[in-house]
């Protein structure tokens, strides 16, 4: 790979600003391979060279991706005036660069991609790809005894949106009525609306799928982590080209 001056690969790593990495350079708070270097222009190879700030390795990454849970109460938006946003979750100096893969409902929480690898965007997003999304929902209401059949044929919404066929199951609650259902497309409300038509109402909706990857259970609302490699990997794979319905 090309070489990389030190204290642009410091802020690509989100160790600051570029004037508060060189000021962490000079200080003598890096390290490349065990030495320290106090020279911000110093080059390098980022993706071999083994770099530290204050005795803590930086791993390079050419692009970055997050795994967040997102609570309810936030848009799936960069920035916006009236509502806090996902990005907002992230700190300042993390931010740049960074969008989120598709979107969630103000309403609903779960899983989240939030990255700025926009060709891994398109292919998780592309209609043609069919890339399996999973969610789970409470139901209320009591819903067509024929529903998993309607969701399995696909439906015709009464606005004559047309929905790909989908699979429905019911999940055991402790209360309540539940429902985990699979997607491979992501329409207007998709699920609320397929939901209403089916005769239910969306109480709490949560995505904990997107396609071979699965929400971290360790994740509360609003937490996030950075994706393992071999979950960037399932990420990239080719989608089964199975029926789901």
């Amino acid at each position: 790979m090309a070489q990389m001056r030190l204290d642009k690969l410091l802020t690509h790593l989100n160790c600051g600003s570029r004037k508060e990495v060189q000021a962490l350079i000079r200080a003598g708070r890096v390290s490349v391979e065990g030495q320290v270097v106090r020279d911000p222009a110093a080059k390098l190879d980022p993706e071999t060279a083994a770099v530290s700030v204050d005795g803590q390795v930086q791993r390079y990454r050419a692009q970055r991706y997050y795994m967040l849970n997102k609570p309810a109460g936030v848009i799936t938006a960069s920035r916006d005036t009236r509502h806090p946003t996902v990005l907002g979750l992230f700190p300042e100096n993390e931010r740049r660069g960074l969008f989120a893969v598709g979107r969630l409902d103000k309403d609903t929480e779960g899983l989240l991609i939030v990255t700025d690898d926009g060709a891994l965007s398109h292919a998780l997003m592309s209609p043609a790809r069919h890339v399996s999304k999973v969610y789970e929902a409470e139901i209320e209401g009591e819903m067509a005894k024929d529903a998993v059949q309607r969701f399995a044929q696909g439906m015709t919404l009464k606005d004559g949106t047309v929905c790909r066929p989908a699979k429905l199951e019911h999940v055991p609650a402790a209360c309540g009525q539940c429902v985990r259902i699979t997607l491979q497309e992501g329409k207007y409300h998709q699920v609320k609306r397929m939901v209403a038509a089916a005769g239910g109402v969306v109480a709490h909706l949560r995505r904990v799928r997107l396609g071979g990857l699965s929400l971290d259970p360790k994740l509360a609302p609003g937490e996030y982590r950075l994706l393992r490699e071999e979950e960037v990997v399932l990420l990239r794979q080719e989608p089964e080209d199975e029926p789901i319905g």
